[in-house]
């Protein structure tokens, strides 16, 4: 089974830059996006074979996520059942007969950290719907999670402690997530990988010089780790400041 998330940067935009090749070219079962930046019906967007379930934040371009799936849903549900984090259509979860996919779009903390406040609130919170549904069936958790977690995640550590996403704060939240039984999938199968990046800023040139972020990810259960057979991160794939991520996992009756 292929998942492919993607903050796209405003969805309308990526259409012109080569989005819909890429998404027919990898024919993934499910397809995920942050930062769609427009409300359903904005654009004529339809891929055959896949249902299709958006999240749109209340206020107009900005945020917003979308799936696009093959599989049939059990059920789908919009935010995390809290009004005040679940304006800005950040998180959509489909729940299949083995597993939960959630794909979320982290609130950044913002440049002088003014919504770091309200990122560790939504941390906390955050965390606890995830436990809450792996504590029924394994959960897939995909989407750009606005923190470089350790230095070997971004080129430039140390003149960016302090800096947005790279907070002790922000750092210290993926901790905690991954020690309530979760696993980032890419470090589970490249723990040293290094110059593995999925943003890069639009200035100075930093994507041709690959000076980038890992901030996109796929995290899942701890219980199906061994399921992961691949983590893709496509840096050569244009049309955002963020690049596609993938995962590939075997699909069990154990999941």
């Amino acid at each position: 089974m292929k998942l492919i998330s993607w903050n796209v940067n405003g969805l309308r935009a990526a259409m012109t830059k080569g989005f819909s090749e890429f998404f027919e070219k990898e024919s993934a079962d499910i397809f995920c996006i942050q930062e769609t930046k427009m409300q359903p019906g904005q654009a004529e967007i339809d891929f055959e074979g896949y249902k299709q379930y958006w999240n749109s934040a209340v206020k107009k371009g900005y945020s917003g996520t979308a799936v696009f799936t093959k599989l049939e849903p059990l059920k789908v549900t919009y935010g995390i059942g809290i009004e005040e984090h679940d304006q800005e259509g950040r998180v959509i979860t489909l729940e299949f007969e083995e597993f939960y996919l959630v794909n979320c779009y982290t609130p950044n903390a913002k440049r002088e950290l003014e919504r770091l406040d309200y990122r560790m609130i939504w941390e906390d919170e955050f965390r606890k719907y995830l436990i809450e549904l792996d504590k029924k069936k394994p959960v897939i958790l995909c989407g750009d999670l606005n923190v470089a977690h350790k230095e070997i995640d971004l080129k430039n550590p140390k003149t960016n402690v302090g800096n947005a996403g790279f907070t002790n704060e922000e750092r210290g939240k993926m901790t905690e997530l991954l020690n309530s039984g979760f696993v980032d999938s890419f470090r589970y199968l490249y723990p040293e990988k290094e110059n593995a990046y999925t943003w890069w800023s639009y200035m100075f040139h930093a994507r041709e010089k690959n000076v980038g972020w890992r901030i996109d990810y796929f995290i899942t259960s701890k219980s199906i780790e061994k399921n992961i057979k691949e983590a893709i991160i496509y840096s050569d794939v244009y049309g955002s400041d963020h690049c596609p991520i993938g995962i590939i996992v075997e699909k069990r009756k154990e999941i």
